[in-house]
């Protein structure tokens, strides 16, 4: 320090300078972590979700011929007894599935992918500076 504690032009922005790079590298370590956690449970949900629609569509085919077939027996008599069987089944499956789908939906809409406390926190940064900004 020079004049009795007093900082040049030169320290003055070379110490403004470091703390903007400290306060840039922390925002983005924040938004960078923040990702992370969001992927993190992306990465899980989506095999799962993956798998689930494989093996629901592999036992859709499997169990569809089996209770169209059980069904129209039971209507055996009628000449639409296979129309009636896959309509019975083609509507259980559509209840089901738009269940299904409904729920699976509804989890992902409630983890959603927007950095919000990395957002939050750089509007108070914002407001802090147009305080600052201000009083300057």
């Amino acid at each position: 320090m020079i004049n009795g504690g007093t900082k040049t032009v030169t320290e003055v922005v070379e110490e403004l300078k470091d703390e903007v790079i400290e306060f840039v590298t922390t925002r983005f370590a924040m938004l960078e972590a923040e990702f992370e956690e969001k992927a993190q449970w992306f990465k899980m949900a989506a095999p799962l979700l993956s798998i689930g629609v494989i093996l629901l569509g592999t036992a859709w085919l499997l169990l569809t011929g089996f209770l169209v077939s059980i069904i129209a027996q039971a209507f055996a008599p009628n000449p639409w007894n296979w129309a009636v069987s896959f309509l019975i089944i083609g509507a259980f499956y559509a209840i089901v599935g738009g269940a299904a789908a409904y729920m699976a939906w509804r989890q992902l809409k409630d983890k959603r992918v927007k950095p919000e406390r990395t957002l939050r926190i750089l509007k108070q940064d914002t407001m802090w500076l147009r305080e600052a900004k201000t009083q300057l």
